[in-house]
């Protein structure tokens, strides 16, 4: 009889136990709101100092106010810098109104070809409020560095006719200026849209 007790105790004991771990210890971590990257808090991509296409100089600061989606490339890029560029420019038709609110930077990594006079020609046949940035070699390779960027020339046939190697990706500002997400290169309009409305709302 006593033993039926204990037993009974015990199972008591048990179910308790595992409906208490099934609140706590099971619980699902929660979902994040972003389908980029959240890279918040990351020590780099603070600042630049740079041309634009029109031959103004711009820092990060004067898009204070609105998000900012910053890519770089080089306009003899065979694929993922225009590929980039034209999903940033379906992106930025599909957002409507909200468009007014984000800037999509350009920043060359090929200084040398990368002129004022072509970037003003290649960067707005995507989208005509799209910036193009350039400066020296020094600021280039200085503004890479900053946002820990790999790059590197590959030599072709002609010495003008050369590629480069780098990474790929989108960084997202949001409105106050803190770099908060890297998107992964052809992440998609879908989740491109999302996280950008996330960051305006």
């Amino acid at each position: 009889m006593a033993r039926a007790a204990f037993f009974k105790q015990f199972l008591k004991l048990l179910l308790v136990s595992l409906a208490i771990a099934s609140l706590f210890g099971c619980k699902q971590p929660e979902a994040q709101p972003f389908k980029s990257t959240d890279v918040s808090g990351i020590d780099s991509g603070k600042d630049f100092r740079l041309t634009d296409h029109l031959g103004q100089s711009r820092t990060l600061s004067d898009f204070k106010g609105k998000v900012v989606v910053l890519f770089f490339g080089y306009t003899h890029c065979p694929e993922a810098c225009p590929n980039t560029l034209m999903e940033l420019a379906r992106v930025m038709k599909r957002l409507g109104p909200d468009a007014e609110k984000v800037q999509v930077l350009f920043i060359t990594l090929d200084p040398e070809r990368d002129t004022q006079a072509l970037l003003a020609q290649f960067v707005p046949s995507f989208n005509p409020k799209f910036i193009g940035l350039y400066g020296t070699p020094a600021q280039i390779a200085a503004t890479a560095k900053e946002y820990r960027l790999f790059y590197s020339k590959e030599p072709g046939k002609s010495p003008g006719n050369y590629t480069l190697d780098h990474s790929v990706g989108t960084y997202i500002y949001d409105q106050s200026g803190r770099l908060r997400l890297h998107a992964a290169y052809g992440q998609g309009v879908d989740a491109l849209v999302h996280d950008i409305k996330l960051l305006l709302n």
